[in-house]
């Protein structure tokens, strides 16, 4: 696995991510974000990847509804996607997020034939770019983010991945090492976001280490899922901003690196392992 974290895909940005001594950044390109100005820069941040020795380890577009309320595709998220991946390809970035919005107008099963459709076509035209294709778990402009989806979705669609988020499963009541354990093996992609939650109402979303979640526990689900993709940290708390916002960022790279497996340990390498 390799340490990440969200950033932007400026060369002040990159300089950021190796300073702090990570490998990899992660790209949220949302819909507010001009999608063919993103991929017109792609062999810019392509350099600057390589010049930084940092790999774009993910990029993703939440907040964008690809779906009208007849239940068409909205051909104009379609050519944001297609352009997103075409940048991926040609930075080099492996896996890129999406979401599915939910149309109410149709029942669950009519939503997940769109949602598969939609997503065959994204996989079709990502796989010879060598790019792949995961399913953000939160619920933003997203339907596709729990058991009851990935059901019917992700197993008509072996390919599909899942970019996770314990933060998201927390934030509706769920057993996030359930989810883990049941689909880890879909994993493409994993966010490291604190969350903390006090007498059942969210709180705050501290760093990492200094939250509710069982960080130890999420660690040894995702290697006995042999998950080997990025841990992708993301700041996300209003209080922790600012110097302490970039303590926040050193605790949690230092916390986390600590339940990392070095690689000298990794399969195959690992002396006290058969």
């Amino acid at each position: 696995m390799k340490l990440g974290i969200i950033n932007g895909w400026d060369e002040e940005s990159f300089a950021y991510v190796r300073n702090k001594g990570l490998e990899a950044v992660e790209f949220c390109v949302n819909h507010n974000y001009d999608a063919a100005e993103f991929l017109a820069k792609a062999q810019e941040i392509k350099d600057l990847s390589q010049k930084y020795g940092v790999i774009v380890g993910s990029m993703g577009r939440w907040g964008m509804n690809r779906i009208d309320e007849n239940g068409k595709v909205i051909d104009s998220a379609l050519k944001a996607d297609t352009d997103l991946i075409d940048a991926a390809s040609i930075i080099g970035c492996p896996v890129y997020n999406v979401g599915i919005n939910y149309t109410e107008s149709l029942g669950f099963y009519d939503n997940c034939r769109i949602a598969v459709d939609y997503l065959k076509n994204l996989i079709d035209y990502a796989a010879p770019k060598g790019v792949k294709i995961a399913t953000y778990n939160c619920d933003w402009t997203n339907f596709v983010y729990n058991d009851k989806s990935w059901s019917v979705i992700h197993s008509a669609l072996p390919e599909l991945g899942i970019k996770y988020d314990a933060s998201h499963c927390l934030s509706r009541g769920g057993d996030y090492l359930k989810e883990m354990k049941d689909w880890g093996h879909r994993f493409y992609h994993v966010h490291i976001k604190g969350t903390l939650y006090i007498d059942g109402e969210h709180y705050d979303d501290p760093p990492a280490g200094l939250d509710m979640i069982n960080w130890g526990a999420l660690l040894d689900v995702l290697y006995t899922k042999n998950y080997n993709g990025v841990l992708s940290i993301e700041p996300h708390s209003s209080y922790w901003q600012g110097a302490k916002g970039q303590w926040g960022v050193d605790y949690t790279i230092d916390f986390i690196r600590r339940l990392m497996m070095p690689e000298d340990y990794s399969e195959g390498s690992n002396p006290y392992m058969p």
